[in-house]
C-alpha cells in the first residue's frame, strides 16, 4: 500500500498508477472538461465570478509603464468616480478577510475609491491590524478584482493606517452578523 494511498482508498502500485498527463494538457484550464470530466478542484463558485460582464483580460494584462507601484493616478473625476462606484463597490464586496466571515467593504477596511479621468481607479484601503497575515493577499485580490470591472482600465490599492480601524467603522449588518451589538 502507498503512503497517501489511505486519502483516496485504493492501493498504489503497478497496476494501478494512473497514467502521466501531458504537461501541455495539465496546463489547459480546460483538461479533464473536454473528456467529459469534472475538473478536480475542491473549490466551488460562490457566485462572485459568475459576472459576466468583468473584464477577466485585464488581469493578466500589464500596468501602465511607470512607476513600480504601478499607475499614477490623476484628480478625481467625480462623474466617472460616481458612475464607476457602484460596481467597484459590487466586486470589492467579493472580497473576504480570511479570518473574519464578512466581505471587506462592510468590515470598513475601504477608505476612499478615486477615478480619474483615464479610468484609473485608487483605493484606500487599511487592514484591521498592521500584522495582518493577509497583508499581501487582500490588496492584490482587490486590485485584480477592481481591475477586471468593465470600464476602469487600471487600479491601484494603497493601505493607510491613518485613521486606525476600529470595529466602529464596519456596517450595521457586519456588526450584527459578527454579534458586536
Amino acid at each position: 500500500m502507498g503512503l497517501f494511498s489511505f486519502l483516496s482508498g485504493k492501493q498504489d502500485g503497478p497496476d494501478t498508477a494512473p497514467e502521466p498527463a501531458s504537461v501541455d494538457a495539465a496546463r489547459s484550464p480546460t483538461a479533464g472538461a473536454e473528456a467529459g470530466a469534472s475538473p478536480d478542484t475542491p473549490f466551488v463558485s460562490s457566485g462572485a465570478w459568475d459576472m459576466p460582464d468583468l473584464n477577466t483580460a485585464a488581469l493578466t494584462a500589464p500596468t501602465e509603464k511607470g512607476s513600480s507601484d504601478g499607475p499614477a493616478v490623476g484628480p478625481a473625476d467625480p462623474a466617472l468616480t460616481a458612475e464607476l462606484q457602484g460596481p467597484i463597490i459590487e466586486v470589492i464586496k467579493t472580497v473576504f478577510d480570511p479570518e473574519i466571515p464578512v466581505d471587506i467593504y462592510e468590515l470598513g477596511l475601504i477608505y476612499e475609491i478615486v477615478v480619474d479621468a483615464e479610468r484609473r481607479v485608487l483605493i484606500h484601503m487599511t487592514l484591521t491590524s498592521p500584522a495582518c497575515p493577509s497583508a499581501q493577499q487582500l490588496p492584490s485580490e482587490v486590485r485584480y478584482k477592481v481591475k477586471a470591472v468593465p470600464g476602469v482600465s487600471d487600479a491601484t490599492v494603497t493601505i493607510v493606517w491613518e485613521p486606525p480601524w476600529d470595529k466602529d467603522r464596519m456596517s450595521e449588518a457586519a456588526k450584527l452578523q459578527l454579534g458586536f451589538f
